[in-house]
């Protein structure tokens, strides 16, 4: 059969197998597990006939895209103003920031010891990628300033989010401080933006719907992409970023879970399982961020002022696996390649900028590579050794980003359960998937 025929036949049968599991009422969650699995199968017997099913997987994408900066800038806003004073936003924003950044140091260090018990790139010579470019460290200079909002309306078509992020901040400020002066006149504004944030979910609701279709898409072009001879040399690399993204959601957030927030850690892993499969697939948390918040708010029973703060804000900083284990991971993989003794004194080094790189370079697009950059640099290691890991940076970013996810969620729970935004015994009695997203 021709090539093209098959591939949409594939895509006939796939995309009709989906639809029926949605009218059998397969949980939202499962039926994205099962188009995952489903578009590996499909990449692996097209290979690289795929130019029918992956549009599929770009056009998911774009709408997620489009979701991203109307729904953060809303919800922002919209919790900000509804916290009582400026003073709780500096509690919320504390602990936010406390939190990510120690959960991260955490993954740094699980990466420093999974990298050694492994012993990464040992007996490896170092193989340069024909398309590799190293990428330019931006100074601290230029990294604050690309966080400040210059020119709000181009760094939203831009997709620059800390600046939006920033900006929304100032308002909800704004709208809190004159709201104890002037409640009757910043009514109007506060009822805009709640009601704005409101449509924005609507609108998110009826794009989630066709999340499983779009990670078929996405998944086929994946496996159509990688074969064994990709990934068979740097074997160890990867199962040393997935054994690191598993100790970490397993041991540091499930102790967390347990022993701070005091809840089930497999209960809350269930209930945040959609964004997690989300943002396997797409490798984007900024694109999974809808659904981690109807997640937290739906099922982990959030409530909406903490979920909106702190879940944009854990896509943006002190992300877990592109900012703390990744880089510990590679920086020592270099490091064994080029023969580069390190100390017990470059182990610790490594930790603090990790931890510091972390907040500096999440302005940056291609977060992943600019902080393993910033970290080779910064411990004197060869910044183009980070070049052999370029052709499977694609399947090491789905456990990057589903760590990401899962640690900014986790810190939502804790935040949430410290400010009694957190209820508890809902979370508790609910086992339905309320992902449905029925329109």
């Amino acid at each position: 059969m021709n090539s093209n025929y098959m591939s949409i036949l594939i895509a006939i049968i796939a995309l009709a197998f989906l639809y029926f599991l949605k009218k059998k009422k397969v949980s939202f969650g499962n039926r994205v597990l099962i188009a995952m699995l489903i578009g590996v199968a499909a990449g692996v017997v097209l290979k690289k006939n795929v130019q029918f099913i992956e549009p599929l997987g770009q056009i998911y994408v774009s709408l997620i895209k489009m979701l991203v900066i109307p729904l953060v800038t809303a919800t922002v806003i919209s919790s900000i103003a509804s916290l009582e004073s400026p003073d709780k936003l500096k509690k919320v924003g504390t602990k936010t920031i406390g939190w990510l950044l120690f959960t991260t140091a955490i993954a740094c260090v699980i990466g420093v010891v999974i990298s050694l018990v492994l012993d990464l790139g040992a007996g490896m010579q170092f193989t340069k990628s024909a398309d590799f470019k190293a990428r330019e460290i931006p100074t601290f200079a230029k990294v604050l300033l690309d966080m400040v909002p210059s020119n709000t309306v181009s760094e939203m078509s831009n997709g620059k989010i800390i600046p939006v992020i920033i900006f929304a901040i100032f308002v909800g400020v704004a709208i809190t401080i004159e709201n104890s002066k002037n409640p009757e006149l910043v009514k109007p504004v506060k009822d805009f933006f709640k009601s704005f944030s409101i449509i924005m979910f609507r609108i998110t609701k009826i794009v989630l719907k066709i999340t499983p279709y779009g990670v078929f898409g996405l998944m086929t072009s994946v496996s159509s992409q990688y074969g064994l001879s990709t990934l068979l040399p740097l074997t160890k690399v990867i199962i040393a970023v997935y054994v690191a993204c598993i100790l970490q959601i397993v041991l540091v957030h499930g102790t967390l879970l347990v022993f701070v927030a005091k809840v089930n850690p497999i209960r809350f892993f269930k209930k945040i399982y959609p964004a997690q499969i989300v943002a396997f697939t797409t490798r984007s948390s900024y694109g999974t961020l809808p659904v981690t918040l109807k997640s937290l708010t739906n099922n982990v029973k959030i409530s909406d002022n903490v979920a909106s703060f702190v879940a944009p804000m854990g896509a943006t900083m002190g992300m877990n696996g592109c900012g703390g284990l990744y880089p510990a991971i590679v920086a020592i993989f270099v490091a064994r390649v080029f023969n580069v003794p390190m100390s017990l004194s470059s182990y610790i080094l490594l930790i603090v900028v990790t931890t510091i790189a972390s907040i500096g370079t999440a302005g940056v697009p291609g977060t992943a590579s600019i902080m393993a950059t910033v970290v080779l640099a910064a411990l004197g290691l060869p910044i183009e050794g980070i070049a052999m890991v370029l052709g499977i940076d694609t399947i090491l970013d789905m456990a990057r980003t589903a760590t990401n996810v899962t640690g900014a969620s986790v810190v939502s729970l804790l935040v949430a359960n410290s400010e009694n935004e957190f209820d508890r015994e809902s979370f508790n009695n609910n086992e339905v998937d309320e992902l449905e997203l029925s329109a």
